[in-house]
Protein backbone atom coordinates (compact mmCIF):
# COMPACT_ATOMS: atom_id res chain seq x y z
CA UNK A 1 0.00 0.00 0.00
CA UNK A 2 0.96 3.47 -0.60
CA UNK A 3 0.04 6.17 1.73
CA UNK A 4 0.76 10.24 0.01
CA UNK A 5 0.60 12.75 2.98
CA UNK A 6 0.34 16.21 2.35
CA UNK A 7 1.79 18.60 4.86
CA UNK A 8 4.44 17.74 7.12
CA UNK A 9 3.65 19.27 10.39
CA UNK A 10 1.86 18.07 13.56
CA UNK A 11 -0.67 15.88 12.12
CA UNK A 12 1.11 14.74 9.53
CA UNK A 13 4.36 14.17 10.58
CA UNK A 14 2.42 12.70 13.88
CA UNK A 15 0.50 10.02 10.88
CA UNK A 16 3.58 8.89 8.89
CA UNK A 17 5.58 8.23 11.96
CA UNK A 18 2.57 6.26 13.26
CA UNK A 19 2.18 4.52 9.75
CA UNK A 20 5.76 3.02 10.02
CA UNK A 21 5.10 1.98 13.24
CA UNK A 22 2.08 -0.11 12.12
CA UNK A 23 3.08 -0.99 8.60
CA UNK A 24 7.08 -1.81 8.04
CA UNK A 25 5.85 -2.31 4.33
CA UNK A 26 4.08 0.15 2.92
CA UNK A 27 5.35 3.24 0.82
CA UNK A 28 5.23 6.19 3.01
CA UNK A 29 5.79 9.76 1.09
CA UNK A 30 5.50 12.99 2.63
CA UNK A 31 5.04 16.30 0.45
CA UNK A 32 5.63 19.58 2.37
CA UNK A 33 5.42 22.52 0.66
CA UNK A 34 7.82 24.46 2.85
CA UNK A 35 11.60 23.78 3.76
CA UNK A 36 10.73 22.38 7.18
CA UNK A 37 9.12 19.30 8.66
CA UNK A 38 7.69 18.32 12.27
CA UNK A 39 8.96 21.86 13.90
CA UNK A 40 8.29 23.51 17.22
CA UNK A 41 5.65 25.72 15.84
CA UNK A 42 4.76 26.97 19.62
CA UNK A 43 8.10 27.40 19.64
CA UNK A 44 8.71 29.92 17.21
CA UNK A 45 7.79 33.24 19.84
CA UNK A 46 10.51 32.57 22.06
CA UNK A 47 13.16 32.48 18.92
CA UNK A 48 11.93 36.01 17.88
CA UNK A 49 12.31 36.82 21.45
CA UNK A 50 15.76 35.78 21.85
CA UNK A 51 14.88 33.07 25.06
CA UNK A 52 15.86 30.24 22.60
CA UNK A 53 18.71 30.92 21.01
CA UNK A 54 19.59 28.07 18.25
CA UNK A 55 17.83 27.49 15.32
CA UNK A 56 18.31 24.09 15.39
CA UNK A 57 16.27 23.57 18.15
CA UNK A 58 13.14 24.90 16.54
CA UNK A 59 13.39 21.54 14.07
CA UNK A 60 11.92 18.06 15.80
CA UNK A 61 12.32 15.76 12.72
CA UNK A 62 14.52 16.19 9.57
CA UNK A 63 14.04 14.62 6.19
CA UNK A 64 17.13 12.89 6.45
CA UNK A 65 16.54 11.83 10.10
CA UNK A 66 12.83 11.08 9.12
CA UNK A 67 14.07 8.63 6.95
CA UNK A 68 17.17 7.37 8.73
CA UNK A 69 14.43 6.14 11.94
CA UNK A 70 11.31 5.09 9.67
CA UNK A 71 12.20 4.74 6.18
CA UNK A 72 9.67 7.50 5.24
CA UNK A 73 10.30 9.41 1.59
CA UNK A 74 10.23 13.11 3.25
CA UNK A 75 10.57 15.77 0.18
CA UNK A 76 10.35 19.22 1.12
CA UNK A 77 9.57 22.58 -1.01
CA UNK A 78 6.90 20.13 -3.05
CA UNK A 79 3.94 21.59 -3.07
CA UNK A 80 0.56 19.79 -3.80
CA UNK A 81 -1.02 21.51 -6.75
CA UNK A 82 -3.90 19.53 -7.01
CA UNK A 83 -6.18 15.77 -6.73
CA UNK A 84 -7.10 13.59 -8.80
CA UNK A 85 -9.66 11.56 -7.22
CA UNK A 86 -10.87 9.76 -9.66
CA UNK A 87 -7.23 8.28 -10.64
CA UNK A 88 -6.27 8.85 -7.34
CA UNK A 89 -2.92 10.85 -7.82
CA UNK A 90 -1.97 14.34 -6.71
CA UNK A 91 -0.24 16.63 -8.43
CA UNK A 92 3.23 18.18 -7.33
CA UNK A 93 5.06 21.15 -7.72
CA UNK A 94 8.90 20.90 -6.96
CA UNK A 95 9.37 24.39 -5.85
CA UNK A 96 13.31 23.79 -6.39
CA UNK A 97 13.06 22.76 -9.93
CA UNK A 98 9.92 24.53 -11.20
CA UNK A 99 8.19 21.23 -12.38
CA UNK A 100 5.66 19.27 -11.63
CA UNK A 101 4.79 15.42 -11.60
CA UNK A 102 2.39 13.46 -10.84
CA UNK A 103 2.25 11.02 -7.49
CA UNK A 104 -0.06 7.95 -6.78
CA UNK A 105 -1.76 7.44 -3.86
CA UNK A 106 -4.13 3.93 -2.43
CA UNK A 107 -4.42 6.21 0.40
CA UNK A 108 -3.92 10.07 0.96
CA UNK A 109 -4.60 12.11 4.21
CA UNK A 110 -4.39 16.05 4.16
CA UNK A 111 -2.56 17.85 6.81
CA UNK A 112 -2.74 21.29 5.32
CA UNK A 113 -2.94 23.64 8.62
CA UNK A 114 -4.17 27.06 8.92
CA UNK A 115 -3.04 30.25 7.64
CA UNK A 116 -2.33 33.59 9.47
CA UNK A 117 -5.51 35.82 9.21
CA UNK A 118 -4.84 38.87 7.25
CA UNK A 119 -7.50 41.21 7.76
CA UNK A 120 -8.49 43.38 4.22
CA UNK A 121 -7.10 47.18 5.60
CA UNK A 122 -5.69 49.31 3.44
CA UNK A 123 -1.61 48.61 4.41
CA UNK A 124 -1.82 45.59 5.72
CA UNK A 125 0.75 44.29 3.03
CA UNK A 126 3.42 47.22 4.29
CA UNK A 127 7.21 46.96 4.34
CA UNK A 128 7.44 46.20 8.22
CA UNK A 129 4.61 43.87 8.58
CA UNK A 130 4.28 40.35 9.49
CA UNK A 131 2.50 37.27 10.33
CA UNK A 132 3.92 34.37 12.13
CA UNK A 133 3.20 30.76 10.78
CA UNK A 134 6.31 28.98 10.54
CA UNK A 135 10.16 28.99 10.36
CA UNK A 136 11.26 31.28 7.58
CA UNK A 137 8.91 34.27 8.97
CA UNK A 138 10.40 33.30 12.31
CA UNK A 139 13.87 34.16 10.97
CA UNK A 140 12.16 37.11 9.43
CA UNK A 141 10.87 38.65 12.39
CA UNK A 142 14.04 38.06 14.61
CA UNK A 143 16.19 39.58 11.89
CA UNK A 144 14.02 42.65 11.96
CA UNK A 145 13.48 42.82 16.01
CA UNK A 146 17.93 42.40 15.89
CA UNK A 147 17.96 45.24 13.20
CA UNK A 148 15.62 47.32 14.73
CA UNK A 149 17.26 47.57 19.00
CA UNK A 150 15.93 48.40 22.20
CA UNK A 151 12.94 51.20 22.54
CA UNK A 152 11.82 50.72 19.17
CA UNK A 153 7.99 50.58 19.32
CA UNK A 154 5.69 47.33 18.08
CA UNK A 155 2.15 46.90 17.54
CA UNK A 156 0.76 43.08 17.91
CA UNK A 157 -2.88 43.27 16.52
CA UNK A 158 -4.63 40.33 18.28
CA UNK A 159 -4.90 39.73 21.83
CA UNK A 160 -4.82 35.96 21.45
CA UNK A 161 -2.07 32.97 22.72
CA UNK A 162 0.06 33.64 19.69
CA UNK A 163 -0.37 37.57 19.95
CA UNK A 164 0.20 37.70 23.61
CA UNK A 165 3.34 35.58 23.62
CA UNK A 166 4.59 37.75 20.93
CA UNK A 167 4.23 41.11 22.59
CA UNK A 168 6.25 39.39 26.12
CA UNK A 169 8.76 37.94 23.60
CA UNK A 170 8.91 41.45 21.70
CA UNK A 171 9.26 43.38 25.02
CA UNK A 172 11.75 40.92 25.96
CA UNK A 173 13.88 41.77 23.22
CA UNK A 174 13.53 45.33 24.15
CA UNK A 175 10.94 46.30 22.30
CA UNK A 176 7.99 48.89 23.70
CA UNK A 177 4.88 46.90 22.85
CA UNK A 178 1.15 47.66 22.32
CA UNK A 179 -1.06 45.07 21.83
CA UNK A 180 -4.57 46.26 19.82
CA UNK A 181 -7.38 43.50 20.78
CA UNK A 182 -10.67 44.25 19.20
CA UNK A 183 -12.63 42.59 21.91
CA UNK A 184 -12.78 43.60 25.41
CA UNK A 185 -10.44 41.26 27.10
CA UNK A 186 -7.19 39.20 26.20
CA UNK A 187 -7.02 35.09 25.07
CA UNK A 188 -10.35 34.72 24.01
CA UNK A 189 -11.18 31.39 25.65
CA UNK A 190 -10.97 33.26 29.02
CA UNK A 191 -14.09 35.43 30.21
CA UNK A 192 -13.84 38.82 30.88
CA UNK A 193 -13.67 37.76 34.80
CA UNK A 194 -10.65 35.81 34.50
CA UNK A 195 -8.95 37.82 31.56
CA UNK A 196 -9.17 41.41 34.24
CA UNK A 197 -5.93 39.40 36.36
CA UNK A 198 -4.06 38.93 33.46
CA UNK A 199 -4.65 42.61 32.26
CA UNK A 200 -3.75 43.91 35.31
CA UNK A 201 -0.56 41.92 35.80
CA UNK A 202 0.81 42.52 31.86
CA UNK A 203 0.45 46.34 32.22
CA UNK A 204 2.76 46.02 35.41
CA UNK A 205 5.00 44.65 33.43
CA UNK A 206 5.16 47.32 30.74
CA UNK A 207 2.54 45.77 27.95
CA UNK A 208 0.54 48.70 26.73
CA UNK A 209 -3.35 47.56 26.27
CA UNK A 210 -5.83 48.78 23.81
CA UNK A 211 -9.01 47.02 24.02
CA UNK A 212 -12.19 46.93 22.37
CA UNK A 213 -9.62 48.59 19.60
CA UNK A 214 -10.64 47.71 15.80
CA UNK A 215 -7.84 48.48 13.44
CA UNK A 216 -8.76 49.91 10.60
CA UNK A 217 -5.71 50.65 8.49
CA UNK A 218 -2.16 50.72 8.08
CA UNK A 219 0.23 53.77 6.83
CA UNK A 220 3.55 54.53 6.62
CA UNK A 221 5.20 57.54 8.64
CA UNK A 222 8.24 58.33 7.34
CA UNK A 223 10.41 55.42 8.02
CA UNK A 224 8.06 53.95 10.98
CA UNK A 225 4.08 52.85 10.60
CA UNK A 226 1.04 54.11 12.17
CA UNK A 227 -1.52 51.38 12.81
CA UNK A 228 -5.40 53.51 12.77
CA UNK A 229 -7.52 52.17 15.28
CA UNK A 230 -11.32 53.00 16.23
CA UNK A 231 -10.22 54.35 19.68
CA UNK A 232 -6.63 56.40 18.22
CA UNK A 233 -3.51 55.80 16.37
CA UNK A 234 -0.40 53.75 17.51
CA UNK A 235 2.86 54.67 16.13
CA UNK A 236 5.31 51.18 15.11
CA UNK A 237 8.44 50.51 13.96
CA UNK A 238 7.20 47.34 13.37
CA UNK A 239 3.74 45.52 13.23
CA UNK A 240 2.69 41.94 13.70
CA UNK A 241 -0.86 41.00 12.54
CA UNK A 242 -1.85 38.09 14.88
CA UNK A 243 -5.64 38.12 14.39
CA UNK A 244 -6.21 34.21 13.84
CA UNK A 245 -6.13 31.76 11.80
CA UNK A 246 -8.29 30.38 8.90
CA UNK A 247 -8.36 26.77 7.71
CA UNK A 248 -6.41 26.21 4.26
CA UNK A 249 -8.35 23.53 2.58
CA UNK A 250 -7.96 24.49 -1.04
CA UNK A 251 -6.48 22.03 -2.49
CA UNK A 252 -9.93 19.83 -0.22
CA UNK A 253 -12.08 22.09 -1.81
CA UNK A 254 -11.25 22.04 -5.43
CA UNK A 255 -11.03 18.08 -5.34
CA UNK A 256 -14.54 18.62 -4.55
CA UNK A 257 -14.28 17.56 -0.88
CA UNK A 258 -16.96 18.76 1.79
CA UNK A 259 -15.90 21.55 3.72
CA UNK A 260 -18.07 23.71 6.31
CA UNK A 261 -18.53 27.63 5.81
CA UNK A 262 -15.20 28.40 7.21
CA UNK A 263 -13.12 26.10 5.13
CA UNK A 264 -12.66 23.33 7.22
CA UNK A 265 -12.86 19.97 5.83
CA UNK A 266 -15.46 17.63 6.78
CA UNK A 267 -14.41 14.11 8.17
CA UNK A 268 -16.14 11.54 10.22
CA UNK A 269 -14.59 10.46 13.12
CA UNK A 270 -12.12 8.18 11.95
CA UNK A 271 -10.81 11.48 10.04
CA UNK A 272 -11.57 10.01 7.01
CA UNK A 273 -13.46 12.51 4.69
CA UNK A 274 -15.93 11.99 1.94
CA UNK A 275 -13.95 10.30 -0.26
CA UNK A 276 -12.92 6.81 1.54
CA UNK A 277 -9.42 7.08 0.46
CA UNK A 278 -8.93 10.44 1.43
CA UNK A 279 -8.19 11.54 5.09
CA UNK A 280 -8.03 14.73 6.34
CA UNK A 281 -5.96 15.94 9.92
CA UNK A 282 -5.07 19.17 12.09
CA UNK A 283 -6.11 22.65 11.80
CA UNK A 284 -7.37 22.34 8.26
CA UNK A 285 -10.75 19.80 9.46
CA UNK A 286 -13.69 20.19 11.30
CA UNK A 287 -13.79 18.74 15.10
CA UNK A 288 -16.70 17.86 17.59
CA UNK A 289 -16.43 20.07 20.37
CA UNK A 290 -15.73 17.39 23.10
CA UNK A 291 -18.48 19.28 25.42
CA UNK A 292 -21.38 21.05 23.61
CA UNK A 293 -21.42 18.16 21.00
CA UNK A 294 -21.15 21.05 18.29
CA UNK A 295 -19.00 21.32 15.41
CA UNK A 296 -16.18 23.99 15.59
CA UNK A 297 -12.96 24.67 14.76
CA UNK A 298 -10.04 24.43 16.94
CA UNK A 299 -6.43 24.86 15.83
CA UNK A 300 -4.09 23.09 18.60
CA UNK A 301 -1.01 20.87 18.19
CA UNK A 302 -2.14 18.02 20.81
CA UNK A 303 -5.42 16.96 18.85
CA UNK A 304 -4.04 17.56 15.35
CA UNK A 305 -1.01 14.96 16.73
CA UNK A 306 -3.95 12.33 18.22
CA UNK A 307 -5.65 13.26 14.70
CA UNK A 308 -2.85 11.73 12.68
CA UNK A 309 -2.91 8.84 15.29
CA UNK A 310 -6.24 8.17 14.27
CA UNK A 311 -6.23 8.31 10.24
CA UNK A 312 -3.14 6.41 10.47
CA UNK A 313 -4.66 3.41 12.70
CA UNK A 314 -7.77 2.86 10.43
CA UNK A 315 -5.52 3.43 7.01
CA UNK A 316 -3.73 0.13 8.84
CA UNK A 317 -7.57 -1.82 9.89
CA UNK A 318 -7.05 -0.62 13.24
CA UNK A 319 -10.33 0.63 13.98
CA UNK A 320 -9.75 4.14 15.82
CA UNK A 321 -12.03 7.14 16.75
CA UNK A 322 -11.42 10.62 17.26
CA UNK A 323 -14.04 11.49 20.13
CA UNK A 324 -13.35 15.52 20.00
CA UNK A 325 -11.91 18.31 20.81
CA UNK A 326 -12.24 20.27 24.39
CA UNK A 327 -9.55 23.17 23.51
CA UNK A 328 -6.97 22.57 26.36
CA UNK A 329 -4.52 25.14 26.66
CA UNK A 330 -2.07 26.57 28.75
CA UNK A 331 -0.38 29.77 28.12
CA UNK A 332 2.71 31.32 29.88
CA UNK A 333 3.17 35.17 29.86
CA UNK A 334 6.13 36.48 31.44
CA UNK A 335 5.58 34.59 35.12
CA UNK A 336 1.67 34.06 35.03
CA UNK A 337 0.42 31.13 33.52
CA UNK A 338 -2.98 30.76 32.32
CA UNK A 339 -4.64 27.93 31.55
CA UNK A 340 -8.01 26.56 30.14
CA UNK A 341 -10.19 23.62 29.07
CA UNK A 342 -13.71 22.96 27.93
CA UNK A 343 -16.67 26.11 27.42
CA UNK A 344 -16.42 29.25 28.38
CA UNK A 345 -19.19 30.74 30.38
CA UNK A 346 -20.12 33.05 27.68
CA UNK A 347 -20.65 30.07 25.19
CA UNK A 348 -22.08 28.27 27.50
CA UNK A 349 -25.04 30.73 28.00
CA UNK A 350 -24.92 31.20 24.02
CA UNK A 351 -25.50 27.56 23.33
CA UNK A 352 -28.73 27.76 25.97
CA UNK A 353 -26.67 25.69 28.25
CA UNK A 354 -27.86 25.98 32.01
CA UNK A 355 -25.19 26.56 34.17
CA UNK A 356 -23.72 28.10 37.18
CA UNK A 357 -19.99 28.70 38.20
CA UNK A 358 -17.88 28.94 41.35
CA UNK A 359 -14.96 31.13 41.70
CA UNK A 360 -11.72 30.13 44.32
CA UNK A 361 -8.55 32.15 45.27
CA UNK A 362 -6.16 28.89 46.14
CA UNK A 363 -2.63 28.69 47.00
CA UNK A 364 -0.29 26.43 44.73
CA UNK A 365 0.85 24.54 48.04
CA UNK A 366 0.52 24.67 51.15
CA UNK A 367 0.78 28.11 52.83
CA UNK A 368 3.19 27.65 55.58
CA UNK A 369 5.58 25.93 53.32
CA UNK A 370 8.02 29.08 51.63
CA UNK A 371 7.26 30.07 48.11
CA UNK A 372 3.39 29.80 48.01
CA UNK A 373 1.60 32.08 45.07
CA UNK A 374 -1.79 32.21 44.67
CA UNK A 375 -4.06 30.94 41.23
CA UNK A 376 -7.89 32.48 40.18
CA UNK A 377 -9.41 29.56 39.40
CA UNK A 378 -13.26 29.63 37.64
CA UNK A 379 -15.16 26.02 37.28
CA UNK A 380 -18.20 26.09 34.96
CA UNK A 381 -21.08 23.72 35.54
CA UNK A 382 -24.26 22.26 34.34
CA UNK A 383 -26.98 23.27 36.99
CA UNK A 384 -29.53 19.87 36.13
CA UNK A 385 -26.49 17.30 36.15
CA UNK A 386 -23.84 18.93 37.76
CA UNK A 387 -21.50 18.10 34.88
CA UNK A 388 -18.28 20.10 34.48
CA UNK A 389 -18.26 21.78 31.71
CA UNK A 390 -15.36 23.90 31.73
CA UNK A 391 -12.63 25.60 33.69
CA UNK A 392 -10.00 28.68 33.59
CA UNK A 393 -7.24 29.16 35.79
CA UNK A 394 -4.75 32.17 36.41
CA UNK A 395 -1.95 32.19 38.79
CA UNK A 396 1.71 31.39 38.70
CA UNK A 397 2.95 27.83 40.14
CA UNK A 398 0.92 24.98 39.94
CA UNK A 399 -1.75 26.11 37.58
CA UNK A 400 -1.22 23.70 34.49
CA UNK A 401 -1.75 20.36 36.47
CA UNK A 402 -4.70 21.68 38.13
CA UNK A 403 -6.10 22.72 34.71
CA UNK A 404 -4.88 19.17 33.46
CA UNK A 405 -6.64 17.23 36.82
CA UNK A 406 -9.79 19.28 35.49
CA UNK A 407 -9.31 18.90 31.51
CA UNK A 408 -9.28 14.68 32.77
CA UNK A 409 -12.62 14.85 34.99
CA UNK A 410 -14.46 16.67 31.99
CA UNK A 411 -13.06 13.59 29.25
CA UNK A 412 -14.16 11.32 31.75
CA UNK A 413 -18.15 12.82 31.99
CA UNK A 414 -17.34 13.59 35.91
CA UNK A 415 -19.98 16.36 37.95
CA UNK A 416 -18.38 18.45 40.42
CA UNK A 417 -19.34 16.48 43.22
CA UNK A 418 -16.66 13.78 42.26
CA UNK A 419 -13.94 16.78 42.16
CA UNK A 420 -14.24 16.54 45.90
CA UNK A 421 -13.83 12.48 45.60
CA UNK A 422 -10.75 12.82 43.89
CA UNK A 423 -7.37 11.69 46.07
CA UNK A 424 -4.83 14.03 44.54
CA UNK A 425 -1.19 14.26 45.71
CA UNK A 426 0.18 16.18 48.92
CA UNK A 427 2.82 17.28 50.47
CA UNK A 428 3.48 20.66 51.67
CA UNK A 429 6.36 21.65 48.94
CA UNK A 430 3.51 20.33 45.76
CA UNK A 431 -0.06 21.00 47.19
CA UNK A 432 -2.62 20.93 50.13
CA UNK A 433 -4.52 18.37 52.08
CA UNK A 434 -7.79 19.92 50.10
CA UNK A 435 -6.25 20.38 46.66
CA UNK A 436 -7.67 23.72 44.89
CA UNK A 437 -9.30 20.84 42.79
CA UNK A 438 -11.04 19.08 45.84
CA UNK A 439 -12.07 22.79 47.20
CA UNK A 440 -14.12 23.82 43.61
CA UNK A 441 -15.94 20.22 44.42
CA UNK A 442 -16.76 21.25 47.74
CA UNK A 443 -18.33 24.52 46.68
CA UNK A 444 -20.28 22.82 43.96
CA UNK A 445 -21.37 19.98 46.43
CA UNK A 446 -22.38 22.88 48.56
CA UNK A 447 -24.43 24.91 46.26
CA UNK A 448 -26.25 21.52 44.74
CA UNK A 449 -27.34 20.77 48.58
CA UNK A 450 -28.25 24.27 49.66
CA UNK A 451 -25.41 24.64 51.96
CA UNK A 452 -24.71 27.49 50.98
CA UNK A 453 -26.55 30.47 48.25
CA UNK A 454 -23.92 32.75 46.14
CA UNK A 455 -24.04 36.05 43.98
CA UNK A 456 -21.77 37.45 41.47
CA UNK A 457 -19.47 40.28 40.91
CA UNK A 458 -21.51 41.23 38.03
CA UNK A 459 -24.98 41.65 40.86
CA UNK A 460 -23.21 43.77 43.08
CA UNK A 461 -24.18 46.95 41.10
CA UNK A 462 -28.29 45.93 40.91
CA UNK A 463 -28.50 44.86 44.98
CA UNK A 464 -30.63 47.85 46.25
CA UNK A 465 -29.21 50.27 48.69
CA UNK A 466 -32.53 51.29 50.21
CA UNK A 467 -32.36 49.49 53.55
CA UNK A 468 -34.54 46.34 51.59
CA UNK A 469 -31.69 43.99 51.94
CA UNK A 470 -28.38 44.21 54.44
CA UNK A 471 -24.87 44.35 52.70
CA UNK A 472 -22.19 42.78 54.97
CA UNK A 473 -18.38 42.91 54.98
CA UNK A 474 -16.89 40.62 57.58
CA UNK A 475 -12.99 41.86 56.19
CA UNK A 476 -10.97 43.27 58.55
CA UNK A 477 -11.44 47.21 59.26
CA UNK A 478 -8.03 47.44 57.87
CA UNK A 479 -8.89 45.61 54.28
CA UNK A 480 -11.88 48.06 54.76
CA UNK A 481 -9.97 51.02 54.83
CA UNK A 482 -8.04 50.01 51.60
CA UNK A 483 -11.25 50.00 49.39
CA UNK A 484 -14.59 49.13 49.85
CA UNK A 485 -18.26 48.37 47.83
CA UNK A 486 -20.26 50.91 48.22
CA UNK A 487 -23.01 50.33 50.47
CA UNK A 488 -21.38 47.26 52.64
CA UNK A 489 -21.09 47.54 55.62
CA UNK A 490 -18.34 46.32 57.41
CA UNK A 491 -18.65 43.83 60.40
CA UNK A 492 -15.52 41.41 61.06
CA UNK A 493 -15.91 37.75 61.03
CA UNK A 494 -14.40 36.73 64.12
CA UNK A 495 -16.62 39.56 66.07
CA UNK A 496 -19.76 38.68 64.02
CA UNK A 497 -21.33 36.50 66.54
CA UNK A 498 -21.12 39.74 69.50
CA UNK A 499 -22.72 41.83 66.25
CA UNK A 500 -25.81 39.64 65.42
CA UNK A 501 -28.51 42.35 66.83
CA UNK A 502 -27.71 44.79 63.88
CA UNK A 503 -28.70 42.60 61.59
CA UNK A 504 -32.38 42.21 60.64
CA UNK A 505 -33.67 38.58 60.23
CA UNK A 506 -36.34 39.22 58.28
CA UNK A 507 -33.91 40.34 55.33
CA UNK A 508 -31.56 38.67 53.15
CA UNK A 509 -27.94 39.52 54.00
CA UNK A 510 -25.43 39.52 50.94
CA UNK A 511 -21.86 39.17 52.52
CA UNK A 512 -18.57 39.37 50.79
CA UNK A 513 -14.76 38.90 52.07
CA UNK A 514 -11.84 38.94 50.18
CA UNK A 515 -11.80 35.94 48.58
CA UNK A 516 -15.29 34.05 49.15
CA UNK A 517 -14.21 31.69 52.14
CA UNK A 518 -14.82 34.42 55.28
CA UNK A 519 -17.77 34.94 53.42
CA UNK A 520 -18.80 31.75 53.72
CA UNK A 521 -18.45 30.68 57.07
CA UNK A 522 -19.78 33.93 57.42
CA UNK A 523 -23.13 32.29 56.03
CA UNK A 524 -23.06 29.62 57.67
CA UNK A 525 -22.69 31.67 61.01
CA UNK A 526 -26.07 33.27 60.12
CA UNK A 527 -27.98 30.37 58.36
CA UNK A 528 -27.41 28.46 61.18
CA UNK A 529 -29.16 31.64 63.54
CA UNK A 530 -31.74 31.86 61.14
CA UNK A 531 -31.12 34.54 58.62
CA UNK A 532 -31.00 34.09 54.64
CA UNK A 533 -27.82 34.86 53.42
CA UNK A 534 -26.09 35.18 49.95
CA UNK A 535 -22.21 34.79 50.02
CA UNK A 536 -20.27 37.11 47.03
CA UNK A 537 -18.58 34.13 44.97
CA UNK A 538 -14.69 34.94 44.60
CA UNK A 539 -15.09 37.66 47.31
CA UNK A 540 -13.63 41.25 46.73
CA UNK A 541 -10.32 40.82 45.01
CA UNK A 542 -12.13 39.21 42.06
CA UNK A 543 -14.69 41.93 42.07
CA UNK A 544 -12.15 44.63 42.62
CA UNK A 545 -9.64 42.94 39.49
CA UNK A 546 -13.07 43.01 37.13
CA UNK A 547 -14.61 46.15 37.63
CA UNK A 548 -11.21 48.77 38.61
CA UNK A 549 -12.64 49.20 42.21
CA UNK A 550 -10.12 50.72 44.26
CA UNK A 551 -6.13 49.77 43.33
CA UNK A 552 -5.99 47.02 41.27
CA UNK A 553 -4.03 43.78 42.02
CA UNK A 554 -1.07 43.52 39.76
CA UNK A 555 1.95 41.45 39.31
CA UNK A 556 1.65 39.93 42.88
CA UNK A 557 -1.15 37.70 44.21
CA UNK A 558 -1.20 38.36 48.32
CA UNK A 559 -2.01 35.04 50.49
CA UNK A 560 -4.73 37.03 51.79
CA UNK A 561 -8.06 34.46 51.98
Amino acid sequence: MKIVIVGGVAGGASAAARLRRLDESCEIVLLERGEYISFANCGLPYYVGGVITEKSALTLQTPKSFYDRFRIDVRVLSEAVSIDRANRTVEVRDLRKGETYRETYDRLILSTGAEPLVPRIEGADLEGVYTLRNIPDAYALRDKVTALGAGKRACVVGGGYIGVEMAENLLHAGLDVTVVEMADHLIAPLDYDMAADVHHYVESKGLHLKLGSAVTGIAKAGDALVVSTSTGDVPADMVLLSVGVRPESRLAKEAGLPCNARGGILVDQHMRTADTDIYAVGDAVEVTDFVSGDKAMVPLAGPANKQGRVAADNICGIPSAYTGTQGSAVLKVFDMTIATTGLNERTARAKGIACDKVFLYAGNHAGYYPGSSMMSMKVLYEKLTGRILGAQIVGFEGVDKRCDVLATAIRFGAAGRDLAKLELCYAPPFGSAKDPVNMAGFMIENLEKGVVRQFHWHDVAELPRDGSVQLLDVRTPEEAARGRIDGFVNIPLDSLREHLDQLDRDKPVYVHCHSGLRSYIACRILTGRGYRCYNLAGGYRLYQSVTGAGKPPVSAMPCKK
